[in-house]
């Protein structure tokens, strides 16, 4: 009888942690906790809520028609939010031109340039996080919408990336 309620006991314990498991949040490639993959099909918008955006990069992964890419955005010295996809312009190709954020900055993990979070999305060309620009989204007060035919379009410079 106590071998059974030992193993009663073991098995309520473990419940809580295996319930949890399939809302987990995932580590992404940038190292900052975000929301499981989302999968974005035609007609529908990545959406991220505002209230979810501050001065720590976060990093959203999305699957569209089976490329994995990935998203980041965070909010500059001023409070505005900048956006970018996780991948350097010049390093994409390689697969390891993606950011992680180190400090007050996002470090590319190919060829170790450094941007502050005011240069997010900023540029485009050279060897910079891929922006993402104003007319490239949709803003409000509460959130931020990146369309599939965006996302669709911009999907291979994903095409090399390697997912961890």
């Amino acid at each position: 009888m106590k071998k059974y309620i030992i193993i009663a006991t073991m098995l309520m314990l473990s419940v809580p942690t295996l319930v949890g498991c399939g809302k987990e949040k995932v580590s992404t490639k940038g190292g900052a906790s975000a929301n499981a993959t989302q999968k974005i099909a035609s007609g529908e918008n990545l959406t991220i809520p505002v209230k979810e955006i501050s001065e720590k990069a976060s990093f959203y992964s999305v699957e569209v028609d089976g490329t994995q890419m990935e998203v980041i955005a965070v909010k500059d010295s001023d409070g505005n939010i900048r956006t970018a996809f996780n991948t350097c312009q010049i390093c994409y190709d390689s697969g390891n031109g993606y950011y992680k954020q180190e400090g007050d900055n996002l470090v590319c993990q190919n060829c170790g340039n450094s941007f502050t979070m005011n240069q997010i999305g900023e540029s485009a060309g050279g060897c910079n996080p891929w922006p993402i620009l104003e007319e490239d989204k949709t803003e409000t007060d509460s959130e931020i919408k990146i369309s599939y035919e965006f996302l669709k379009e911009s999907s291979d410079i994903f095409e090399n990336w390697k997912v961890n």
